[in-house]
């Protein structure tokens, strides 16, 4: 019984050791990944882009606010009604613009590069023209405003109205 087991202890030995070893004759030990990347944290932009409720309002050309919902990373502006125009903003730290912009093409909106007070990002607008988003790129971080019209209702472009909020986010930041 003895001899048993020390075979069966001694054939589990030889195979854990054999599973340690580097299998190779180089010398220098190679990593299994890349370290990861440490995102520099970009320009703080404030409480809803430094944005005032009244500024939104304006901008957007809504009559009055209804609704205001505020979290650490974000706003919504809700003008009343149900789908009735709404206004987003949501700042992304150490988040990849790249992942946005896709989402935002799997939406069925074509994303066209633009520049905002030097900084890139893009704006994408829905072919039926109630929704834009604009994403401004700082640094490893991106902020974005959204705005939805209400469907069926006669509006301008969106993306102008978002732009000139986004460019306000750009001229304020600390």
């Amino acid at each position: 019984m003895r001899t048993k087991w020390a075979i069966v202890t001694g054939t589990v030995f030889a195979l854990l050791l054999s599973a340690c070893g580097s299998g190779g004759d180089s010398d220098t030990s190679t990593a299994l990944r890349p370290p990861p990347k440490v995102a520099t944290l970009g320009p703080f932009v404030g409480e809803c882009g430094h944005v005032t409720d009244d500024e939104v309002r304006g901008l957007a050309g809504l009559v009055q606010i209804s609704q205001v919902m505020r979290t650490s990373v974000g706003c919504n502006w809700q003008s009343a009604g149900y789908g009735s125009t709404s206004v987003t903003f949501a700042s992304y730290r150490g988040s990849p613009i790249a992942r946005e912009k896709a989402w935002v093409s799997n939406q069925g909106r074509d994303p066209e590069t633009i520049d905002v007070g030097g900084r890139t990002g893009f704006q994408a607008l829905d072919p039926s023209g109630d929704i834009c988003d604009l994403a401004t790129q700082l640094g490893d971080d991106f902020f974005e405003w959204s705005m939805a019209f209400e469907r069926y209702s006669v509006h301008d472009n969106p993306c102008d109205r978002v732009r000139k909020m986004a460019e306000l986010t750009v001229q304020r930041l600390q």
